[in-house]
């Protein structure tokens, strides 16, 4: 009975009122990014926009980012939830309501974010709904945070490109993505940060051995 309680509860997202109430100080995080030695919080330079993507295990979605040109930098961490300055093991609980993301800063004038959204949606998939390959919980939903109307937009329309490149390949899954305005963004502790750079070896079912990628339609130019 206990263990069918804690699965139930790591797909179902907990309300305001049943969060865990988190703390007020900030995890460390660790002050630069392990590959180019940026500062990976702000200020950013007075260029650069921001998105935020959730696509499963953050570790492999990081390293998807962080290797596209005109991505200036990139952190893991905890948003769409309700807990402030939640841990790892918080969210794995399934009790903050936050969902395991990724945060890029990038130069619009280098990249669009509308190549950031053929990466999000080519690289993972989106028909799955609390889970992503082997990991099963809320923190792995697919979703898309937006940070003005513009993203929003993009979000909306992409999302509608790609439900019918699914349907014209034959495939009747529903894409289950979120696509709501961006929450607070929580950084994850230092040793999330860059993970797969650091422990070349480590798994992630995103963005390596085991990506699921059922949309490589290239649907959006």
């Amino acid at each position: 009975m206990f263990l069918a309680q804690m699965f139930n509860r790591k797909l179902e997202k907990p309300s305001a009122s049943t969060a865990l109430k988190g703390r007020s100080e900030a995890v460390d995080s660790g002050l630069n990014h392990f590959i180019s030695g940026k500062k990976i919080h702000a200020p950013y330079p007075d260029n650069m926009e921001t998105a935020m993507f959730g696509m499963g295990c953050f570790w492999g979605v990081e390293r998807m980012f962080w290797s596209l040109e005109g991505v200036y930098i990139t952190a893991v961490g905890y948003s769409a939830g309700f807990t402030p300055n939640a841990t790892y093991k918080e969210v794995c609980s399934g009790m903050t309501g936050h969902n395991e993301v990724v945060f890029i800063v990038y130069d619009p004038e280098i990249i669009s974010y509308e190549a950031l959204l053929k990466t999000f949606w080519e690289n993972h998939n989106p028909t799955q709904g609390n889970k992503q390959g082997n990991d099963i919980g809320t923190q792995y939903r697919s979703g898309i945070y937006t940070y003005n109307d513009e993203q929003r937009m993009a979000a909306l329309s992409s999302k509608e490109v790609y439900q019918t490149a699914l349907q014209k390949s034959g495939v009747s899954n529903t894409i289950m993505t979120e696509i709501v305005d961006a929450k607070e963004f929580y950084f994850a502790e230092e040793y999330h940060q860059q993970y797969l750079a650091k422990n070349p070896q480590g798994y992630c079912g995103v963005g390596g051995v085991g990506v699921s990628c059922p949309i490589g339609t290239g649907a959006i130019a």
